[in-house]
């Protein structure tokens, strides 16, 4: 992995600004590291990578350097932004509720206060899902059997503190049910043990279960979300089965937030115009995800109510043992 302050000093980017007003770089390419919260493969870097080549036609004259930090659930990776060299460009590939989840567990509000969210270019609901072999008829189902013997169906998901884990506190609450909840290293982890049966069923990002449900080793429940997936539209929306619970995960850019405004514009320009690209919409419904643009403003309102309401379920549902974790 790269030294995280070797990466972040090589990334300043010399920008002049025409009369017009149109940002123009040197002509050597500028090196600009994306800070990406997790290990090389995981789901979270793996979209990060599949984005870069559209930001880089977006940015002709940058060369931007995935540079993987992981560690405590996404925070190191804040932390290395919001410590990224005065005046440089350095980018950070960023998930909600994620981002909020981080500053409520660690205690500390500081990346809301330094950091800036550029928009949000992805959205991915989260999908309950069975073993094919054995498969559950809905999360309903699931809750039903729960309540009748908690041990025999247990639930998979991510690290506590993931999207798929937060969707399955609020789960809980919102039914008034205490599942038996088992929690994998990963996603990668959380897939494997639902595909062999090792769980009754599990909670995962669709991108990391969209293969195994197209080939049937699978079986949907439903997704969390206010619609049905287009590239799966046999798949039922969990409000279908009465159960009012949705949870999705939105992934953007995020600078440090002395970014000057000439560059926040062509970076916010980039992004919507790649959400808008029928190119990335193909990749969008190939893995599981929807290209979806959400304008910096609104994504920071989504974050401060996913601050406010997460904070409430802390406060009683603690989803770690204890702030470290």
């Amino acid at each position: 992995m790269i030294g995280r302050r070797a990466a972040l000093a090589g990334s300043a980017a010399v920008l002049s600004v025409r009369p017009a007003g149109a940002v123009r770089v040197n002509p050597r390419p500028r090196n600009v590291p994306l800070i990406i919260g997790a290990t090389m493969g995981s789901g979270l870097d793996m979209s990060a990578r599949s984005f870069l080549p559209f930001l880089a036609r977006s940015m002709p004259g940058f060369d931007i350097m995935p540079v993987n930090v992981p560690g405590e659930g996404g925070m190191n990776a804040l932390r290395t932004l919001m410590d990224a060299p005065s005046g440089s460009l350095t980018l950070g590939w960023v998930a909600t509720p994620s981002f909020a989840a981080r500053m409520i567990d660690r205690s500390d509000p500081t990346p809301a206060q330094r950091l800036q969210l550029l928009g949000a270019v992805e959205r991915e609901p989260i999908a309950f899902v069975s073993p094919a072999a054995h498969p559950l008829d809905s999360v309903q189902d699931l809750i039903d059997r729960s309540g009748a013997d908690r041990d025999a169906e247990p639930l998979g998901t991510p690290p506590p503190g993931s999207p798929p884990h937060l969707a399955v506190v609020r789960l809980q609450l919102l039914t008034r049910t205490q599942l038996n909840v088992v929690t994998f290293p990963s996603a990668a982890a959380a897939a494997r043990a639902v595909v062999a049966g090792n769980v009754a069923a599990a909670a995962l990002g669709l991108s990391d279960v969209i293969g195994a449900l197209r080939d049937q080793s699978l079986t949907g429940m439903g997704l969390a979300a206010r619609d049905r997936f287009s590239a799966l539209p046999d798949l039922p929306i969990l409000q279908e089965g009465g159960v009012n619970l949705s949870a999705s995960i939105r992934r953007g850019l995020a600078t440090p937030a002395g970014i000057g405004s000439e560059m926040k514009d062509v970076l916010v320009a980039a992004l919507k115009g790649i959400a808008a690209d029928p190119d990335f919409q193909k990749l969008a419904n190939e893995s599981g995800f929807q290209a979806s643009w959400l304008p910096p403003s609104d994504w920071m309102a989504l974050v401060d109510r996913e601050l406010i309401d997460l904070g409430k379920l802390w406060a009683t549902e603690p989803w770690l043992s204890s702030n470290g974790g």
